[in-house]
């Protein structure tokens, strides 16, 4: 009998993570980026690729899209070529960090004409959104100071709250703003959106339509991102994650490799939060494979993060429950260790083959042939991100 029960299973069958287009192309550290045969050439491409992901997991349906590193001639097309290979296109992201314009700031910049062109910036990436159809435009902004008394830190606050009342007003009905923040980097002394709370006070501020997007990234050292996500889903703020994993920094490694245990009390909080299934809170991988092929080190990635909320659904919340109210601490830590130590990837792989997927989603890629096809007949490709 499977440890996993009919509930369990049926809340992971709803589950889907959004894969990010540039995860498919060349990308990587400031110093040097690393190609890997059959990269994407174009937008098409990493489509075609990240249908392969989906293909082999259920998991992940749709694809955000980069602007301008995904722009096409028609989107349209675009749209009917990801239905084509079983996927939608999903969140657009807004690019204000590749412009030399925009050395000081983009929507917060002290020039009237600059901070015009970033917020002209945004407002085409929303057609791109009425042309695809997508819900979500997430803004990460790599904007700040260096150096103490450079900037108006209270002035840039000031603008970015007009710049991004343009932006929304702009949306449709049926779309939202999702603002993202980052502690550091580009920027070292301060960065304008830095942390959870800038961003909320920030959206907060527009409407109903602005959310807040956590990336796992973008975090101090020792930060409990998990209160972080409780308090966002308490205050009905929490749009968005973009998971991936890190070790000293913005690392954006495989989701889980650095430290499954944090991605289990994420997903916890989550569940626990109403997060898990809920059209409201947009899952979403932002990593780059600099290193390991790029299909594959998604695969790996969209399975850690169901085999993390399998475990974190079998947290015996009756049982935590009653160690919590009684005091007990040891009791309350070792339901939630009983739960993370359980070895769920026997019954999650039987799952998948009961619904007609391979048991072991990598191996039935690496068995397909797909990525020696793509490295024969792709050349010179560096589409898709950072190395673009």
């Amino acid at each position: 009998m499977s440890i996993l029960s009919s509930d369990h299973l049926a809340a992971l069958e709803r589950q889907g993570i959004e894969l990010p287009s540039w995860a498919f192309g060349n990308s990587g550290t400031r110093f040097k980026v690393f190609g890997t045969p059959g990269t994407p050439r174009d937008p098409w491409e990493k489509i075609a690729d990240a249908a392969q992901v989906q293909k082999y997991t259920a998991l992940a349906p749709s694809v955000a899209l980069h602007i301008p590193w995904d722009l096409v001639d028609s989107y349209d097309d675009l749209r009917k070529h990801a239905e084509d290979h079983g996927v939608a296109l999903g969140t657009i992201n807004s690019n204000t960090f590749q412009d030399d314009d925009y050395k000081f700031g983009a929507l917060t910049h002290e020039d009237a004409a600059i901070r015009q062109k970033a917020i002209d910036h945004h407002l085409a990436c929303i057609d791109v959104m009425d042309a695809t159809g997508s819900r979500d435009l997430k803004i990460w902004l790599a904007e700040g100071s260096n150096y103490p008394g450079q900037a108006d830190l209270r002035g840039r606050q000031d603008r970015l709250q007009e710049s991004l009342q343009q932006i929304y007003a702009r949306l449709g009905d049926d779309q939202r703003l999702v603002l993202e923040y980052k502690f550091f980097e580009p920027a070292f002394y301060h960065t304008d959106v830095p942390d959870w709370g800038t961003s909320y006070a920030q959206v907060s501020a527009l409407g109903d339509k602005a959310m807040v997007c956590l990336d796992t990234g973008h975090h101090a050292p020792g930060t409990n991102i998990e209160f972080i996500v409780m308090q966002l889903l308490r205050l009905r703020k929490l749009g968005s994650f973009d998971f991936n994993s890190r070790f000293y920094a913005d690392d954006d490694l495989i989701v889980g490799a650095a430290d499954p245990f944090q991605l289990f009390r994420i997903l916890f909080e989550v569940i626990r939060g109403g997060g898990l299934n809920n059209p409201d809170v947009a899952f979403m991988l932002d990593q780059c494979h600099n290193v390991e092929d790029k299909i594959p080190g998604q695969i790996r990635s969209v399975l850690n993060v169901q085999e993390m909320t399998a475990r974190a659904l079998l947290v015996d919340r009756e049982a935590l429950t009653a160690a919590q109210k009684s005091g007990d601490v040891l009791a309350a830590n070792a339901v939630f260790m009983d739960a993370f130590y359980t070895d769920v990837r026997p019954a999650l792989a039987e799952w998948r083959e009961s619904r007609g997927l391979a048991g072991d989603p990598m191996a039935a890629y690496a068995a397909s042939g797909y990525q020696q096809k793509i490295a024969a007949h792709r050349v010179g490709g560096v589409q898709a991100g950072w190395g673009a």
